[in-house]
């Protein structure tokens, strides 16, 4: 009677362990693959920990045995850093360079082949610019001005020719509704290297501008010094309001829309000191002032307080009121301004913007007046302004 009950137990326990083992076998095998599946190999460059990295470069991610997922880049203000993912996932560049002394924050998310998720974080920071180039620009952000109205650039240091075309491929204006135009290079009035951006022809009415430079990082010549920071703004194109001197009949017209909204008459240039002719661009204007004859190279002759100026060219053509004046609507006899009576002036003043544009008719001057002297960019035609950029 004890036999039969021994060769039960016999029985059971290989079973028993045979199914233990296969237990132990499907659990040892599955914690051992998931082990040994590879995470995607992530390289960021700039290298993590750098303290002095080099100027004049770009950050980039490679990813190998996978696919990124996600790259975030701040810089030490908090600023995010966009740049453009590859078509295959494999790769990460910045879409500007790294700015001087700046500490940069990488943090990438990547997926392996085997859909392994891992996740990384990169710092480094980079040198101190020997030297810095900044900007100013017109019109500033924020303004409402005239039709004629280019976007103007100074430059505070020198620009090397060899640099233009990288500088005017950072420079991007966007425009609503979308107006077609050009980035050109000019020496300023001051001797300051300058790029303006023209429209082909004047802005509409209502127009909003939007201008961008991501310049941070980029070298702007051998003794100029590198770009320390990127630009950003917007403005706004207003009512399209225009004036057009008639030399012969000593006449100003003012147009809003092409519309004649009254005239004024007054004094142009002498037949010696004829005014400029073609369109100008009203680059400031300013509620009184003295006109003194040495700023324009007569020595002490004259100093006359006028009002309700608008300045045309940096070299002294202005509209401005001229109560001195006993010839104003009979005899063109100034320097080259046009003179107003003060009433007169002031209507013009109010009437015209900054950017608005000043055509002047009949002149006997044959001066064509450089761009730089003022925003005289409507001096050139349309194939000429283009001859300007560094990209053609």
């Amino acid at each position: 009677m004890h036999a039969a009950p021994r060769r039960h137990t016999t029985r059971l326990i290989p079973a028993l362990i045979a199914s233990a083992g296969l237990l132990t076998a499907c659990g040892t095998g599955a914690d051992s693959s998931k082990a040994e599946e590879p995470a995607t190999k992530v390289t960021v460059n700039p290298a993590a920990g750098g303290k002095s990295v080099k100027l004049g470069s770009q950050i980039s991610v490679q990813a190998s045995g996978g696919k990124l997922t996600a790259v975030d880049v701040k810089d030490d203000k908090g600023t995010q850093v966009t740049g453009r993912l590859a078509g295959d996932g494999t790769s990460w560049k910045s879409d500007g360079k790294l700015l001087p002394k700046t500490t940069y924050t990488v943090k990438t998310t990547a997926k392996s082949t085997q859909g392994k998720e891992s996740s990384a974080t990169s710092n480094f920071t980079t040198e101190q610019a020997d030297k810095v180039n900044k900007l100013t620009n017109t019109p500033s952000g924020g303004q409402t001005v005239g039709t004629g109205m280019p976007i103007s650039i100074r430059f505070d240091n020198k620009i090397d020719k060899d640099k233009r075309a990288e500088i005017e491929k950072a420079l991007k204006v966007t425009s609503e509704p979308k107006v077609e135009g050009a980035w050109g290079w000019v020496k300023d009035w001051s001797g300051d290297d300058r790029i303006d951006w023209r429209p082909k022809d004047p802005w509409p009415a209502g127009t909003k501008v939007s201008v961008k430079g991501s310049l941070g990082g980029i070298n702007s010549g051998t003794d100029s010094g590198w770009f320390a920071k990127n630009y950003d703004w917007d403005f706004k194109i207003g009512d399209d309001r225009k004036a057009v001197i008639d030399v012969p009949s000593h006449t100003l017209t003012m147009y809003e829309n092409d519309k004649n909204v009254g005239s004024v008459t007054g004094s142009a240039g002498s037949s010696t000191d004829p005014t400029r002719g073609g369109i100008h661009t009203v680059r400031s204007k300013n509620a009184a002032e003295t006109m003194d004859s040495a700023t324009i190279g007569y020595g002490d002759q004259w100093k006359l307080d006028s009002q309700w100026v608008t300045h045309l060219t940096a070299s002294g053509t202005f509209l401005h009121s001229a109560p001195w004046n006993k010839s104003l609507g009979v005899e063109n006899n100034s320097h080259g301004c046009f003179g107003m009576t003060t009433s007169d002036a002031k209507k013009v003043y109010d009437f015209l913007t900054i950017g608005s544009r000043v055509e002047v008719k009949g002149t006997s001057s044959t001066v064509k007046t450089d761009v730089g002297n003022g925003l005289e960019v409507w001096q050139e035609t349309w194939p000429e302004w283009q001859k300007r950029s560094a990209l053609r």
